[in-house]
C-alpha cells in the first residue's frame, strides 16, 4: 500500500514497471522492456534504416569534435538506442561520466563511470535525482557527460556547465520537433522558477548546445532521424 508502483531493473539489464490495484483498475499490470545487450550500433541503425551513411558521418565527426548534441523525440523512439549508438564515437581514453534514471546506456570504452536515480526510502531518506548526480560528476573530472534523459531542474545546471567551457556532452530529451525541443528547455527553466527572461534563457541555449537531433516513429513502426538541426 505504500509503494503502488515498483520501478526495477532485471539481472539482464530489461527494466520492469508494475502498478497494483486500486492503481491499475483491472489488475496488476507488469511491463517489461528488455534492452539489447551492449547496445545497437550505428551500422545496425543503418542497416535498419535508421539513418544514412552521411548522417553516421556527420554524428561522429560532430562527437569528436566536442559538440554538445540533444537527442529529441517522442516515447519509445529509439533516443537511448542512438545516444548509445552514437556515444560509440566517443574516442578512447577520453573519461565518460553516464547519468541515467534507470541504468541502460553500456559503452565499450574503458574510462566509464556510470550514476544512476536512487528513489528515497519511507522517510524519503537517501534519495538522489539526475540534478544531484549530475552536480556531483562535475567534481570526477569528466572530459564527457551523458545524460540518459532531461526532465527538470538538471537542466540549469547543464545549461551553466556547458556555458562554461565544458564541451561534448550529450543527453535525450521529450518533444515532438527540433524547435519543441527548444521550447521544451524554455520551459523547464522558467518551471524552475529562475528569475531569468525568457530572451536571456535563449541565449543560454543557443550558446550551449551545438546540434538537435531529431527520431521519430512513422506509421509503418519504423524508427527514423528525421531532421538534424
Amino acid at each position: 500500500e505504500k509503494n503502488p508502483i515498483l520501478d526495477a531493473r532485471l539481472p539482464d539489464g530489461s527494466r520492469v514497471h508494475a502498478i497494483i490495484p486500486p492503481g491499475a483498475r483491472r489488475g496488476t499490470c507488469l511491463t517489461i522492456r528488455r534492452v539489447r545487450f551492449g547496445g545497437l550500433t550505428l551500422d545496425q541503425l543503418i542497416s535498419f534504416g535508421s539513418l544514412s551513411e552521411a548522417a553516421r558521418e556527420f554524428l561522429e565527426i560532430c562527437v569528436r569534435l566536442h559538440k554538445n548534441i540533444i537527442i529529441s523525440g517522442g516515447t519509445g523512439t529509439g533516443k537511448t538506442s542512438l545516444l548509445g549508438a552514437v556515444s560509440q564515437a566517443v574516442p578512447e581514453g577520453e573519461r565518460i561520466v553516464v547519468i541515467e534514471d534507470t541504468s541502460e546506456i553500456k559503452l565499450n570504452q574503458e574510462h566509464c563511470i556510470y550514476l544512476e536515480v536512487q528513489r528515497g526510502n519511507d522517510r524519503g531518506e537517501g534519495a538522489l535525482t539526475i540534478r544531484d548526480l549530475f552536480v556531483s560528476s562535475l567534481r570526477m573530472r569528466p572530459d564527457r557527460i551523458i545524460v540518459g534523459e532531461v526532465r527538470g531542474e538538471e537542466k540549469i545546471d547543464m545549461l551553466q556547465d556547458m556555458n562554461t567551457g565544458h564541451e561534448g556532452s550529450l543527453c535525450t530529451l521529450h518533444s515532438n520537433s527540433t524547435r519543441d525541443a527548444i521550447a521544451r528547455l524554455e520551459t523547464m527553466v522558467l518551471m524552475s522558477g529562475l528569475d531569468m527572461p525568457v530572451v536571456a534563457i535563449r541565449k543560454q541555449i543557443s550558446s550551449a548546445f551545438d546540434l538537435i537531433v531529431h527520431m521519430a516513429r512513422l506509421e509503418d513502426g519504423s524508427r527514423k532521424i528525421t531532421r538534424i538541426a
